[in-house]
C-alpha cells in the first residue's frame, strides 16, 4: 500500500471536500460531496454524540445514498450548518426525488468548540451560513490542520485541527479518511513531540519523529483538557472513503474497522465525554474479488489512515491569537 497522489481523502475519485471558517468565532465547517449520491453509513463509539439524520444510515433504513456530509464546530449550534448546505445542494438540482420535489439528504456531526477563546456572542446562528460556504468552496484540493471544522478543535494538551490521509492498496482499491480532531485525549506522548501514530507514518507526513521510545505509555493520562473535562466539550469526528463498490452494510463494517486508528492516535478514545463517531462512504464501482477477504484489507487501511489523519491535522495547526492551546509546531 502506498498514499494517494494528493494523500487526501479526495483521492477517491469523484468526491471533493469544501471548508468554510471564522477566524474570530475560532470555529468552521467542512463538507464532504461528490458528483454523484454516495453509499454511506455510520458507527458512533463515543459517549457524548451530537449528530443528524444518522439513523438514515443503519443497513435497514430505505434511504440508500446521501447528497453530503457535513463536519461541524460549534455544538448544538453547528448542526444548522446542514441548513446551508441542503439549500446550496437544492439550488443545485441535488436531492432525493419525492415526485416534483428533491430533498437532499445530508447526515452531520458536530463537535465542541465553544471554550477555545474564540468570539462566540453571536446575535445570528453564523453555521448555516458557513456551511453553505463550504459546500462552495468543495473541490479536489482542500486545505489541513486549522482550516474547516479544525479551525477551533482541541486536543488533550494541544490545538487540533482537519486532517487527511489516504492509501492505494495493492488491488488497486483506494481507501482515505478525514478528520476533524477535538479529543479529550492526547494525540502526543507525554511531554514530548512524538505522536501515538508514529508507528503508521509514511514519508514524514507529521514530523518524521519516530515513535517514543518510551515503555508504559498509556499508564498515565495527562492533559489540560482530562482534568477539566465535562460532558460534550470533546469528539474526533470522521470520514473513511472508497472507491470500492460497497453495500451499506459493507460500510458499516468499514467504519467499524476505523474506530481502531483513533484508538491508535488518541489516548484515550471512546471515552464518555467524546462523541467520537466515523462516516464511512462507497463512492465508486470497483468490484471486490473476495469480499470477505477485501473487506478485511479496506477496513485495515481505512483505520491506518484515519490514525494518520489525525497525527496530520495536529501537525498542521497553526497559531492564532487567543489560543488557549499551544501547536504542536510551537512545543
Amino acid at each position: 500500500m502506498y498514499p494517494g497522489p494528493l494523500n487526501l481523502l479526495t483521492d477517491v475519485q469523484g468526491l471533493c471536500v469544501g471548508n468554510a471558517q471564522d477566524a474570530a468565532l475560532k470555529s468552521g465547517v467542512t463538507v464532504l460531496t461528490a458528483n454523484a449520491p454516495l453509499t454511506a453509513s455510520v458507527h458512533i463509539m463515543g459517549g457524548a454524540p451530537g449528530t443528524r439524520e444518522t439513523d438514515l444510515l443503519a443497513p435497514d433504513k430505505s434511504v440508500a445514498c446521501v447528497d453530503a456530509l457535513v463536519l461541524s464546530g460549534g455544538s448544538a449550534f453547528g448542526i444548522d450548518a446542514c441548513a446551508g448546505v441542503v439549500d446550496g445542494l437544492r439550488a443545485q438540482g441535488r436531492g432525493f426525488p419525492v415526485g416534483p420535489v428533491r430533498v437532499p439528504i445530508v447526515p452531520s456531526a458536530i463537535l465542541f468548540d465553544l471554550l477555545n477563546g474564540g468570539t462566540k456572542d453571536w446575535q445570528t446562528n453564523p453555521y448555516p451560513a458557513l456551511g453553505r460556504a463550504a459546500l462552495e468552496d468543495a473541490s479536489a484540493t482542500f486545505a489541513l490542520g486549522s482550516a474547516g471544522a479544525g479551525t477551533g478543535a482541541t486536543t488533550g494538551s494541544l490545538k487540533g485541527g482537519l486532517g487527511s490521509a489516504s492509501l492505494v492498496l495493492e488491488n488497486g482499491i483506494t481507501v482515505a479518511a478525514l478528520v476533524a480532531a477535538n479529543p479529550i485525549g492526547s494525540v502526543t506522548t507525554p511531554d514530548t513531540k512524538h505522536f501515538f501514530a508514529a508507528p503508521f507514518e509514511i514519508d514524514a507526513e507529521f514530523g518524521g519523529l519516530g515513535p517514543d521510545p518510551r515503555s508504559g505509555l498509556g499508564l498515565t493520562m495527562t492533559g489540560t483538557k482530562l482534568h477539566s473535562a465535562s460532558e460534550r466539550e470533546n469528539t474526533t469526528i470522521a470520514i473513511v472513503a472508497t472507491d470500492a463498490a460497497l453495500s451499506k452494510s459493507q460500510c458499516q463494517r468499514m467504519a467499524v474497522a476505523a474506530h481502531d486508528g483513533m484508538a491508535r492516535a488518541i489516548i484515550p478514545s471512546h471515552t464518555p465525554m467524546d462523541g467520537d463517531l466515523v462516516f464511512a462512504v462507497s463512492h465508486g464501482e470497483k468490484p471486490l474479488s473476495d469480499p470477505l477477504a477485501d473487506l478485511a484489507m479496506i477496513g485495515h487501511a481505512a483505520a491506518v489512515c484515519l490514525a494518520r489523519a489525525i497525527a496530520r491535522g495536529v501537525y498542521h495547526a497553526t497559531p492564532a491569537q487567543g489560543d488557549v492551546l499551544p501547536c504542536w509546531r510551537d512545543l
